[in-house]
């Protein structure tokens, strides 16, 4: 019988600890007002999950992360439709494209992104499914569970306090007329840098995290932080809002994120290959 319940009365943590201390196999579904989330375990470790929006395929990882352009990945889901992502990744790396470590961080980073928003979900149905996992063409990463629980307990407290510090995420920033912070001596995170690119009185907060794909989460606590620090400050609420941010969606998707190397061995999917690399 499948392990049934939703998440105000069975928490996120209780039910890793379960999986965990159980040594579980099998897939957990999460109900969601975006869509189901699904998470899936091999002997009580975490190996994928994945959203609607944010399915488990290496193209989507690697497009998170930065290893591939919009362009390239288009490109791959196009002409490599029959190909299983353990084919795909071993003839990225054998292209240059990506290298095997870059692949296993990319798909870590994807699912523990995805697992550690479902600790900001007060509540949804929840059901697991035993010995139920992802199709086996699919790239899988074992991660431990112990590291997980710790870290999602300490976003659900960061999680709760970032809500009630930045409530609304429908209103708009602007760089502060003298900021409290120097400058020249300013270091920020790549997804800090991709934020500021973004901030005008008319993109609002929540425009800026689908520009930049940074989830809820994410997005208050890189805000949040740079309101502390001065360097940005809320702007009056202005209409027709959206506008500069598709612009610098597109802008930005045309960029590739990597140089590309050497000639590949000619084949249909290598020569597919060759053209991603190019792109």
């Amino acid at each position: 019988m499948a392990l049934k319940g939703n998440l105000r009365d069975f928490s996120t943590s209780q039910l890793f600890n379960l999986i965990h201390i159980a040594r579980k196999t099998g897939t957990l579904s999460v109900e969601n007002s975006e869509g189901p989330i699904e998470v899936a375990f091999r002997n009580g470790k975490l190996i994928a999950a994945s959203t609607i929006t944010k399915p488990a395929k290496l193209t989507t990882a690697l497009l998170e992360s930065g290893r591939i352009s919009q362009r390239q990945t288009e490109a791959i889901e196009r002409g490599a439709k029959e190909i299983s992502d353990k084919e795909l990744g071993l003839m990225l790396i054998n292209a240059g494209v990506v290298s095997r470590s870059e692949i296993i961080q990319a798909l870590r980073k994807h699912t523990l992104d995805i697992v550690l928003e479902m600790y900001t979900l007060p509540e949804g149905g929840f059901r697991f499914d035993s010995n139920r996992l992802p199709p086996g063409e699919l790239i899988t990463v074992a991660i431990d569970l112990d590291g997980v629980i710790i870290e999602g307990t300490r976003r659900l407290k960061e999680w709760k306090e970032l809500s009630d510090e930045l409530p609304n995420l429908d209103r708009s920033l602007k760089f502060a007329k003298r900021p409290n912070i120097d400058l020249e001596r300013l270091r920020l995170t790549a997804d800090e840098w991709r934020v500021i690119s973004f901030i005008n009185p008319k993109n609002s907060i929540r425009q800026i995290a689908r520009a930049t794909s940074l989830n809820d989460f994410d997005i208050r606590r890189i805000v949040y932080g740079m309101l502390q620090a001065g360097l940005i400050e809320y702007a009056a609420p202005v209409t027709a809002r959206g506008q500069a941010v598709s612009r610098a969606v597109a802008s930005s998707r045309s960029r590739a994120r990597r140089a590309q190397k050497p000639e590949v061995k000619r084949s249909i999917v290598m020569k597919l290959i060759d053209r991603v690399r190019r792109i």
